[in-house]
């Protein structure tokens, strides 16, 4: 499923205009996002939660080249799967 179709699923399922789905769609996504960007966790029950993980500083190698190189530590956004999801998913 792409952010189209959910956008127009849920203008049929709502009875709104595409616009208006639209709107509901990019205002989840971008507080999500935000929230994270603010290292805060998301979680929604029975679906699952978005946590960041960090990752510390390491050296790695060119696979091409061989060149060692420094990666930088980073954080990595990371989605855990909810019970219930992960059980519906299985049936």
């Amino acid at each position: 499923m792409t952010k189209a179709d959910l956008i127009n699923l849920i203008s049929e399922k709502a009875g709104i205009t595409r616009v208006k789905a639209e709107t509901v769609v990019n205002t989840i996504f971008d507080s999500m996002v935000e929230a994270l960007m603010r290292d805060d966790r998301i979680e929604i029950r029975g679906f699952g939660s978005f946590e960041n993980r960090r990752y510390g500083s390491y050296k790695g190698r060119n696979p091409r080249t061989g060149e060692v190189i420094n990666v930088k530590k980073k954080k990595v956004p990371f989605f855990k799967v909810g019970k219930e999801l992960k059980e519906d998913v299985n049936k």
